[in-house]
């Protein structure tokens, strides 16, 4: 999924990382995370990942950029599937169930300007684990109050207004 002024970043930082070592070998894939099968049959992927020993996909506020209409459960599904026992699922997700008219707004801008923007409920996000996947402790919650190394009420759920979620591969 290609969103105007994003792109050109994320590949100036993605090439940076690609200086690494053997032990801790980096790779960039430019995809588009509609097409997961281009994903998972990767020779990138291949080359850089050992996919017969546990490894996280990390999907860190990607999928409110899939609306419903490109089935992001059949997506998540389709990247796991690829992963063996044992592995894990990391997500974010911007919600309007805490702030809906604040975050409405968001997704209006976003809309209007081209870019498919979908905010989730709770049930809907943790809709998109896949089945053989648990959500890990402590569950889906509001992003800085996952397991917070500092205080939590420093920021209002609204002003974040995403959820995270860890799920792990039986």
């Amino acid at each position: 999924m290609c969103i105007p002024g994003v792109v050109p970043i994320v590949l100036v930082y993605g090439r940076a990382l690609l200086d690494s070592s053997p032990e801790g070998r980096t790779a960039y894939l430019e995809a588009d995370v509609r097409r997961p099968a281009d994903i998972v049959t990767s020779p990138v992927l291949a080359e850089t990942l050992d996919l017969t020993r546990p490894v996280a996909l990390s999907l860190i506020a990607v999928l409110h950029f899939v609306p419903d209409a490109a089935d992001p459960a059949t997506i998540v599904r389709q990247l796991v599937d690829a992963l063996p026992a044992g592995s894990y699922l990391v997500t974010s997700h911007g919600t309007g169930d805490i702030a809906p008219e604040e975050t409405q707004r968001v997704v209006d801008v976003y809309n209007q300007r081209g870019i498919p923007f979908q905010t989730r409920s709770r049930a809907e996000l943790e809709a998109l684990v896949p089945a053989g996947m648990e959500i890990v402790e402590p569950g889906t919650a509001v992003l800085h109050r996952w397991r917070p190394d500092t205080d939590p009420d420093e920021y209002a759920d609204a002003d974040v207004s995403a959820y995270g979620l860890i799920a792990r591969k039986r």
